[in-house]
């Protein structure tokens, strides 16, 4: 019988002082995936200070081709799970395909994966026209993250999984979203398969911390799919993705490389990026 399944971590919960803390001290914020409480209290254990409820999901766990059938129920349940394994992480739920379509339908949803699942922070896909959602969320005291760059829920629309913000309109453009949204109200941003220096130049640009995906060293922060760093994913890895158990060692060691890896700046490598 199992009768604890949460991290024994005793340090206080990072909230978004802490994360905006990091940021200004110049400290790498190591972030991970994660879609249940086992896992969730290893990564708690290792020292991840960011844990996200992917939509990633609908791939890694449900064995889907995209992220676009991944539904609300299904995020507010794997939330739930994840929050009970974790004490210090700070966990963001990401809000699925056409869950925040408008205002009240973005606000209500928001409030079921804070209230039943447990999240302080969800996660949502736009550019500047989100900014409208952005502002109604964080009015009603709802933490937002905000997805910029290849944006896996837009994919039809983009025309598959490519590098965006090569071009330099559309790079400035996206710097231009990134102050928009942060002046809507996004407490968070993550940047998801750009070029190194639109991603340097975009939080030179911005007070909130950055995350990266495939975007390069000089973000505030790192993000893998936990799959992904595990070797656990079948198939081709996507660029960004390292296996931290090549090395060998135990799942937490792994986990705990990563962790230092990040905050070292050792990861990630040239080869994990884009220029």
């Amino acid at each position: 019988m199992y009768t604890q399944l949460h991290s024994d971590v005793t340090a206080a919960p990072l909230g978004l002082p802490g994360l905006a803390k990091l940021k200004q001290q110049g400290e790498k914020i190591a972030c991970l995936t994660a879609y249940d409480a086992s896992f969730a209290a290893l990564l708690d254990a290792a020292g991840v200070d960011v844990v996200l409820v992917g939509d990633t999901l609908g791939m890694v766990i449900q064995g889907r081709s995209s992220t676009l059938p991944v539904t609300v129920d299904d995020m507010v349940y794997h939330t739930c799970a994840v929050a009970r394994g974790l004490r210090r992480a700070f966990l963001i739920a990401d809000m699925p395909f056409n869950a925040y379509s408008d205002k009240q339908r973005a606000l209500d949803n928001a409030a079921r994966l804070l209230a039943e699942g447990g999240a302080s922070m969800v996660k949502l896909e736009g550019s500047a026209n989100q900014a409208e959602i952005v502002a109604h969320l964080a009015g009603q005291g709802v933490p937002v993250c905000s997805h910029l760059g290849l944006r896996p829920q837009h994919v039809n629309k983009l025309g598959g999984f490519k590098v965006q913000g090569r071009e330099q309109a559309a790079a400035k453009q996206m710097i231009a979203d990134a102050k928009t949204l942060e002046a809507a109200g996004a407490d968070l941003l993550l940047l998801e398969c750009v070029p190194r220096e639109l991603a340097r130049d975009l939080t030179n640009e911005v007070s909130v911390p950055v995350i990266g995906i495939g975007a390069g060293p000089d973000v505030d922060g790192q993000i893998l799919v936990l799959y992904d760093m595990l070797d656990i994913t079948p198939g081709k890895k996507p660029r960004f993705a390292k296996n931290y158990m090549a090395d060998g060692g135990s799942l937490l060691d792994a986990v705990k490389r990563y962790v230092a890896e990040v905050k070292s700046g050792a990861y990630p490598q040239p080869e994990h990026g884009f220029e």
